[in-house]
């Protein structure tokens, strides 16, 4: 199965042909580009004030607020550090390059800067971890209402941290594909002892949140539990768990929309044979033609 990049492709490739334009002894050329991501994520990448010296790169989250809670921005000023900015309005973070003090070798700037999104959610993952580590018990559940009408939800103890996904299905089809993708999932530790175990649950929310207000219950409605282990959450893993834990959603669903296209295509092309067999089945017609001299006969 294809696994979805963690980083803005998009940004990676237009920095990389600003910076490496300059390098070459090119103009700074005036940039303006809005694209989204991901969980209705908008960014802006822009000259700010005209200034075709420098760039600004601009992300907005509607989740934010709910991040910052968890230490977003400490996470980012330890990331980003002087690249931080005033936030554009209309944006969470801004992060500003100057064309004229980029590094020889900038391919660090480049990934930390495409992987924006990324380090936004992680600080919410690097404070349970850390609960987790520390042996800390009865912490407030992290809620994180990540796309409209679907939330994640993260608890701590002091053997595990217990991330959910709430997702809504908005076609039945997909309740049926995702119920078999996930049951594969729950096989992998069959394959792997060190994967995480994964519980799914369709309709009601699992037992750890049957006291959590506002978890949604309905037939399109699933819960997707990943229990994570000390060997996922340490310090020398838990950046590869966070790549991969945020994005399951995305995961998930652009999985289910390939499985169906793929289904499609096959009955499109068993659609085509069959009726080229139809075809060939079909009755020769005979016609009566006449010769010059006016006689009659049959033919094929």
């Amino acid at each position: 199965m294809i696994l979805l990049e963690q980083n803005n492709q998009i940004i990676s490739e237009i920095l990389e042909q600003k910076f490496s334009n300059v390098k070459e002894g090119g103009q700074p050329d005036k940039v303006n580009v809005n694209f989204c991501d991901f969980d209705g994520v908008y960014y802006l990448l822009s000259n700010p004030n005209g200034d075709k010296s420098k760039i600004r790169l601009s992300i907005a989250l509607k989740f934010f607020k709910e991040l910052q809670q968890h230490g977003a921005d400490t996470l980012l000023q330890r990331e980003y550090g002087s690249l931080l900015v005033t936030p554009e309005p209309q944006f969470n973070v801004t992060l500003e390059f100057d064309l004229n003090a980029i590094p020889n070798d900038y391919s660090e700037i480049l990934r930390k800067a495409s992987m924006l999104k990324r380090n936004c959610f992680a600080s919410v993952f690097e404070k349970y971890f850390e609960f987790q580590e520390a042996g800390q018990e009865g912490q407030k559940r992290a809620v994180i209402n990540y796309r409209e009408d679907e939330t994640m939800y993260i608890e701590a103890k002091p053997d595990r941290v217990t991330v959910i996904f709430s997702t809504l299905f908005k076609d039945p089809d997909d309740v049926i594909i995702g119920k078999v993708f996930l049951q594969e999932f729950r096989e992998g530790r069959k394959a792997s002892q060190t994967a995480p175990s994964v519980l799914y649950s369709l309709g009601e929310p699992p037992m750890e949140l049957r006291d959590q207000p506002g978890a949604r219950v309905g037939d399109n409605v699933g819960y997707i539990t990943f229990i994570l282990f000390p060997r996922h959450t340490n310090k020398k893993t838990r950046d590869n768990t966070i790549d991969l834990i945020h994005t399951f959603r995305d995961y998930l669903h652009y999985h289910i929309k390939c499985s169906k296209g793929y289904l499609h295509s096959r009955m499109r092309a068993k659609t085509s044979d069959f009726l080229k067999v139809l075809n060939r089945a079909r009755p020769e017609v005979k016609m009566e033609k006449k010769t010059f001299s006016g006689r009659t006969f049959l033919a094929s």
